[in-house]
């Protein structure tokens, strides 16, 4: 699977990360850390061209899907290097426009594919509203 150029933050804690995929979709994966407790984490990516009105998160349809997932799992394990005491990690996922119901399931379903491939069994993943949310376990021993 294609990996896209990453421009990283300009430090390398930083919380921005962009990329352009071969069809000049430009993307921005944020990390926002909850104001309440600094190890607990959002990510959230979307499109930053203008000729999608700015809706960041619309279905661009450039059959990129896996290139661009692909791009934002590398980033997620930049972040984590950066980043390793991140203790609650959560994806949200905004429905998109055929979908019924206020519950992302297409965007959700295909999130979870993903976060099983960055996350091993330390961390409990919960499923809940348009979320998912991984806890890192703590070891008793």
């Amino acid at each position: 699977m294609t990996v896209f150029p990453i421009t990283y933050p300009r430090i390398p804690s930083g919380q921005i990360y962009t990329f352009t995929t071969t069809k000049e979709v430009e993307y921005e994966v944020r990390f926002a850390r909850k104001k309440d407790n600094p190890l607990h984490v959002s990510l959230v990516f979307g499109v930053l061209n203008e000729e999608y009105d700015g809706e960041e998160y619309v279905l661009t349809n450039k059959g990129e899907i896996y290139s661009v997932m692909a791009t934002i799992v590398e980033i997620v394990k930049s972040y984590f290097k950066e980043h390793p005491h991140t203790q609650i990690f959560e994806f949200s996922g905004e429905p998109t426009a055929d979908e019924k119901t206020k519950i992302p399931q297409k965007r959700l379903n295909l999130y979870e594919r993903y976060v099983n491939k960055l996350f091993d069994n330390s961390w409990a993943k919960i499923r809940q509203g348009n979320q998912i949310i991984l806890l890192k376990k703590y070891n008793a021993s």
